[in-house]
Formats: C-alpha cells, structure tokens, sequence
C-alpha cells in the first residue's frame, strides 16, 4: 500500500479527530459535557492515535529530523516525562480515589434500613432485592459493604441493582 497516495484522507483524519477530542475534551475539563461528548471523547480518540500513526509514517523522514534537533527532543522528552508523572497517584492512595467513592462508601456503610429511606422503599423490599442478588441478609443493621466487603465496584453494583433510577 502506497502511503502517500493516502494522504488526501489521513491529514484530514487527524485534523477532525483533533478538532474533536479537543472539544470534548475542553467541555469535559469545564463540566460542560452533555450528550455524547465523553464517549466520543473515549472511543472516538482512537481514530486520532490511528490518525496520527499513520500521519508519523507518511511524514518519517521530518519526524526523524525532529528527533535529531534539541528542541525537538526537549519538547518530546518533556511530554513524555510529563506523561510518566501522570501515573504517580496525587496525594497518597486516598486521593487516587474518583471524587464519588467518599459518598459511596458512606453509603454502603449504612444500616439497611437507612438505604431503604435512601431508596424510598421498604426494608424488607430492600431486603429481598438483595438476596434476589445472592447476599444473605440477617439483620437490618447490616450494611452493604457488610454483605459484600470493601470493594468499591462491588459495593457500586449492589448499589445500584437496589437503588431505582433517577428520573430528570
């Protein structure tokens, strides 16, 4: 496959998918998301990595260049030491933690019949959700993560297999 002859639709490529993962991702940054714009944002980024690969091979010998210049590889180098501190968690393991899972874990710390109220049903209706789930109740001041222990993605799923859906 002739790469060159590729270009009329590989630029534009990773000039669309630029334009929108840096959209999305400016309205993310800002809470101003709706709709679609996180997924698109999450999936959609692919045709830019794709995109830009191939944008890479066809323009080789100037990247190649890039890579011989200081500024080329301070700018490159600092991008990717800036990516390799990303993974350093912020602030001890607790901050690694979404914003969510403090309330989260309030709440599957509290006795059944409160997330009952929580729910706006009956603790025996909460109950048999539960066991409809598998998790043996045996009493009412058992909690969620009482039944199902400290992980948070279970804790998350039985929460929100009993807590009906909210309604806008």
């Amino acid at each position: 496959m002739n790469l060159s002859a590729q270009r009329p639709w590989i630029t534009p490529v990773v000039i669309g998918a630029f334009l929108l993962s840096a959209v999305t991702g400016m309205l993310m940054f800002f809470h101003l998301d709706s709709g679609l714009n996180k997924t698109a944002h999450e999936w959609l980024s692919w045709a830019m990595v794709i995109g830009v690969g191939l944008h890479v091979l066809l323009n080789m010998p100037a990247f190649k260049r890039y890579l011989k210049q200081t500024t080329g590889r301070v700018v490159i180098g600092a991008f990717a030491l800036i990516l390799a501190l990303s993974f350093i968690p912020a602030g001890g393991s607790s901050g690694s933690e979404p914003g969510f899972a403090p309330p989260v874990r309030a709440l599957a710390k509290a006795p059944i019949t409160v997330l009952a109220q929580v729910a706006g049903t009956s603790t025996e209706d909460l109950k048999a959700k539960l066991q409809a789930q598998g998790l043996t109740v045996t009493s009412d001041q058992q909690s969620v993560a009482d039944l199902v222990g400290p992980d948070l993605r279970k804790q998350i799923g039985t929460i929100s297999k009993v807590l009906p859906a909210a309604k806008s």
